[in-house]
């Protein structure tokens, strides 16, 4: 019986020890900074960036991986593959990319795009070890976007750190997303200027373990 018992351990040890491919994901609503944080990770450790960034909302609207992200701090060291998503809306207007001077068929060809994207993200939660969900810390956290994204990881049960970017903006406050979501842990940085970087490095490693 005890041989038994020990086999099964000795198993369930060996599969925990050869997961080799941890997925940390990138999730958030449209301009909240997600490829910003993707690339300053990549750059960071890898030497190059992952993802466009613009100004034009759903510039990302394809699910981009950067494999083997292997971050060494205080003796400690993790790998892991990170997914940069689409942005995640509720709706999905082809007149709001007119404003950005394209013209009909344009917009439309990428409100299409970014409908498939949304799609394609919440599909791969399912494949997520624990992600990362990037908020304008400028804007009101408590919409139905955010409630939308933070209920499937909740439903889930997928390990979450709550990014406020932006925080180098006036109107940045992320108190608002801690009250909004204190179920979770959060971190406000600013991705273009590199603020707070370190401590958020500090929290992937909590995150990823």
């Amino acid at each position: 019986m005890m041989k038994g018992i020990k086999s099964l351990l000795s198993f369930i040890s060996t599969i925990f020890r050869t997961k080799k491919h941890i997925k940390l994901g990138i999730y958030g609503p449209p301009n909240a900074g997600k490829s910003s944080i993707a690339n300053k990770i990549c750059k960071d450790w890898l030497g190059e960036e992952m993802s466009s960034v613009s100004p034009v909302p759903h510039e990302t609207r394809e699910i981009i991986v950067k494999e083997k992200i292997h971050m060494k701090r205080k003796g400690k060291e993790i790998t892991f593959n990170l997914v940069d998503t689409p942005g995640i809306a509720t709706k999905i207007d082809y007149e709001d990319f007119l404003k950005f001077k394209m013209n009909a068929k344009e917009a439309k060809e990428r409100a299409k795009e970014a409908t498939k994207g949304v799609i394609e993200s919440i599909k791969w939660l399912d494949d997520m070890d624990c992600v990362l969900v990037v908020l304008d810390s400028t804007q009101n956290p408590y919409n139905q976007v955010n409630i939308t994204i933070i209920g499937n990881l909740a439903a889930r049960d997928i390990p979450v750190l709550i990014v406020g970017n932006k925080i180098d903006l006036k109107k940045s406050d992320v108190k608002r997303i801690e009250s909004a979501f204190p179920q979770y842990p959060v971190i406000g940085i600013s991705a273009e200027k590199g603020t707070n970087v370190e401590q958020f490095y500090e929290e992937i490693f909590k995150l990823v373990r």
